[in-house]
């Protein structure tokens, strides 16, 4: 079995510094709903692992990120393809639980689900964060400049061994080694 690690805001959709608090602020970048169609046409199975601290701040609740989440699988869908699982930190950065990236326990969680190391499965986000969780588990770091990418470029910092990408669509055709 093949597996995708993706992060969501700055990933699969636009992000925002106000934080995606409704399904209508959910946008998806051009060609990222087709990449993960196309990585699971090519035998990938997808895990979106995402910080949603908007939760712990009260921006919004759980039916609201489900609502959010319903209309990107939907998306996903009608293009052919599907997340398999999805993760979520609901909590703050003060709460120093161990599930918000950096930190490895939804990435952890992700492996134990899919009965599966990640050494070397690729893991797709926008922030050092990603990144470092990533490496953490001996998975792949995948930088796309989307969301926080470029940004996360230059700040560098970023492990030895991130492929860079400009979008999802392009790490895609990568990993399915179509130029």
């Amino acid at each position: 079995m093949k597996l995708a690690i993706l992060d969501r805001d700055g990933v699969i959709n636009y992000d925002s510094d106000n934080y995606i608090k409704s399904p209508a602020e959910w946008r998806p970048i051009p060609g990222s709903i087709e990449a993960i169609a196309r990585l699971n046409q090519n035998g990938f199975r997808i895990a979106v692992a995402t910080n949603q601290s908007g939760i712990g701040r009260g921006l919004f609740d759980m039916a609201t990120l489900n609502a959010i989440n319903d209309k990107m699988m939907e998306l996903v869908f009608r293009q052919g393809g599907r997340i398999d699982a999805l993760f979520f930190c609901p909590h703050t950065a003060v709460e120093e639980c161990a599930c918000r990236k950096p930190r490895t326990g939804m990435l952890e969680e992700i492996a134990a689900r899919f009965h599966t190391e990640l050494k070397g499965v690729p893991a797709i986000g926008d922030s050092l964060k990603d990144l470092q969780a990533a490496e953490s588990v001996g998975a792949q770091p995948i930088l796309v400049l989307t969301g926080k990418g470029k940004m996360t470029r230059e700040a560098g910092g970023m492990p030895k061994k991130t492929l860079v990408f400009e979008d999802l669509a392009e790490a895609s055709r990568h990993l399915i080694g179509h130029p």
